[in-house]
């Protein structure tokens, strides 16, 4: 495991998440550092996954992925705070960490 993945997550912080099998659970996680490394990381495991259909290592699959972002003003039941991210209430990732320092601040 990278230092990366071990560290303390803050406000902002990004994270892709990937179940190679449905109905498995348990995600694999991987922090990433902006949101193109995390677009290509999801490409990554779609293709990987492809590749070893193709070539009958997997019989079939069903794998689902995604990404999240650590919203400390937020947290679940269990004390964690990593939530989906999406854009259809934001513009752009900056404005979204915009509406988090806002919520703080009030």
């Amino acid at each position: 495991m990278t230092k990366n993945n071990k560290m303390t997550p803050k406000k902002g912080d990004l994270r892709v998440w990937w179940i190679p099998q449905i109905p498995m659970k348990k995600s694999f996680k991987v922090r990433v550092n902006t949101l193109e490394e995390a677009a290509k990381i999801l490409e990554t495991l779609a293709l990987y996954d492809l590749f070893q259909e193709k070539n009958k290592i997997k019989p079939d699959f069903s794998n689902t992925g995604g990404l999240q972002i650590w919203d400390p003003g937020c947290p679940d039941e269990n004390g964690k705070c990593w939530v989906d991210w999406y854009n259809d209430k934001f513009s752009d990732f900056d404005e979204y960490l915009s509406s988090l320092e806002e919520k703080e601040r009030s």
